[in-house]
């Protein structure tokens, strides 16, 4: 396959670039090591975020100004404002592409608020069900166009010639490894949420895209500003069924074990997250609780949370719901410009695997979705501009410098060296041994609570492992594993460069915010920007 633009990852950010480069007239691939369907989109309960109406008082502005407040200083105002100037026709767009909301009895969007919304702005599908709902429109519209479609494949690294990205290295289902060539190729391959033991994302969210990059030498930030979503069910399956924000925005409360409201469940997510993890702690339990009794219809409003409690014996119109935070967004990721660009030309990047700067330290609720919807037909954009290399907008102006000096771009520091990948004469562990170990390992000493000694027994219990990875193979699920162990490492790096507590990286050691740590940590060789 030789096409114009290689999209690796079949969720909302690579399936909207997809269909906006069918139609620009690109020819297009797309590669997924799964179904098209399998991707973290379909879980998102939660809705998309954008200013459809202005009845209540609200407007882009002031979704722009909850986003940065989330973010806790580390947002790039400029890609803020990207993202909440365009979303609204995106949203639109993506109704006429076949996206079916929630409306009214008079046929109007239902809008929600979710935590550090200060208006209710979040549109939904199914009550909870808005990822699938996406999935499926993008999937249609995927297969309706001239697009090659390759499903089962794996891909395993970047092939980079002269410095620029020109395709990438994978396994086809049977196991052969192919080159696969590409003028343009994009990282849309989700996050990486595997690398905890409670999380709400599928197995195939092993930061694939992200570890490749690394490898490649492209630049990566913020790795250390993972996402526990607080409101998660307290259940034996993975991935975590999820109590969608929308339920909080309802009314439903949260409760300690003497059935007190304890936080304002409307407070953004990393806040909510520590208040529970420190109730559980001081309780010495396990979860605390959600109280929804008092919502109601809320089958109609939610029948899938409403099918998920169900199957777990659950009946939320009598029953308190157990919950407790779940490995759930990675804020960071690959380096972008306002449009796409990475650090290393040909290369682009876009949704959970960009780092756009967005999100800051902390991602707003329901943000996520529409960042793929916004920031995708971008990259489209820039590859039939012509477009090979970055510019220095956004959130790319941490590494490459910002030429007008404005105080309120975030500033960048190269981040320690990555440690090295230590591998054994072969394998000692299998792969699903290893992923546990992993799991494990992050999730005691490098998840909602962090200190410089439990990061750094993590990352010698991640170093064990490493070696016990041994070499590449053309084993999909060990390279996942080493996927994992990248960018878990990388984490980790970041996570004792900061010492101090922002948006959702906090530290026991260092609890308070230090303005003098207002920067990005960025990985990765510098590269020249375009004009």
């Amino acid at each position: 396959m030789d096409v114009d633009l290689l999209v690796l990852g079949s969720g909302v950010a690579g399936l909207t670039a997809a269909v906006q480069a069918a139609a620009a007239g690109l020819t297009v691939g797309v590669l997924t090591k799964g179904e098209l369907h399998q991707s973290a989109t379909r879980w998102a309960q939660g809705g998309v975020a954008a200013v459809l109406a202005s009845d209540d008082g609200d407007s882009p502005d002031a979704h722009l100004a909850d986003t940065l407040a989330a973010g806790a200083g580390l947002c790039d105002v400029d890609a803020v404002r990207v993202l909440v100037a365009e979303g609204p026709a995106r949203v639109h767009e993506l109704i006429a592409t076949g996206a079916v909301f929630d409306r009214d009895a008079e046929g109007l969007l239902e809008l929600a608020r979710e935590g550090g919304h200060s208006h209710a702005r979040v549109v939904h599908a199914g009550g909870a069900a808005t990822g699938a709902e996406i999935e499926r429109a993008l999937v249609d519209a995927v297969q309706r166009t001239a697009t090659v479609l390759h499903e089962g494949w794996f891909a395993l690294d970047l092939l980079v010639e002269a410095g620029r990205c020109v395709g990438v290295a994978a396994l086809d289902p049977s196991g052969t490894r192919h080159p696969v060539g590409a003028r343009h190729t994009l990282l849309a391959t989700g996050g990486v949420g595997q690398l905890f033991s409670v999380t709400t994302n599928p197995e195939q969210a092993t930061g694939d895209g992200i570890a490749m990059a690394l490898r490649a030498g492209a630049a990566v930030a913020d790795l250390e500003f993972m996402q526990f979503h607080p409101t998660a069910l307290h259940h034996p399956a993975m991935p975590r069924p999820l109590l969608s924000e929308a339920l909080r925005g309802h009314g439903a409360k949260i409760r300690d074990g003497r059935g007190r409201q304890f936080v304002d469940e409307l407070l953004p997510r990393d806040v909510v997250t520590r208040a529970i993890t420190a109730q559980v702690l001081e309780e010495g339990g396990e979860h605390v609780w959600l109280d929804a009794t008092g919502l109601e219809d809320f089958a109609l409003r939610f029948p899938t949370i409403a099918a998920s409690l169900a199957a777990a014996g659950l009946d939320p119109a009598t029953d308190l719901l157990p919950i407790a935070p779940a490995a759930h967004f990675l804020s960071g990721g690959v380096l972008t410009d306002l449009d796409g660009a990475t650090s290393r030309p040909g290369l682009w990047a876009c949704g959970e695997t960009a780092c756009t700067g967005v999100h800051g330290a902390n991602r707003l609720a329901s943000n996520s979705l529409l960042e793929g919807m916004v920031f995708a037909p971008r990259v489209v954009e820039a590859v039939v501009a012509g477009r090979d290399g970055p510019r220095a907008t956004g959130a790319m102006r941490s590494h490459v410098g910002d030429p007008e000096g404005r105080p309120d771009v975030v500033g960048g520091r190269t981040a320690q060296g990555l440690p090295g990948f230590p591998t054994g004469p072969e394998r000692t562990a299998d792969p699903s041994k290893l992923r546990e170990g992993l799991q494990r390992a992050m999730t005691r000493g490098a998840g909602v609570l962090r200190s410089a000694g439990s990061l750094a027994a993590t990352e010698h219990e991640l170093a064990v492992l490493a070696a016990g990875a041994g070499p590449p193979s053309a084993d999909p699920q060990l390279e996942e594993v080493r996927n994992l162990l990248t960018v878990g490492r990388a984490l980790l790096a970041a996570a004792s460069a900061r010492e101090e507590t922002r948006g959702s990286h906090t530290r026991t050691d260092f609890p308070d915010r230090d303005a003098a740590r207002r920067h990005r940590l960025v990985f990765g060789v510098s590269a020249p920007a375009q004009p």
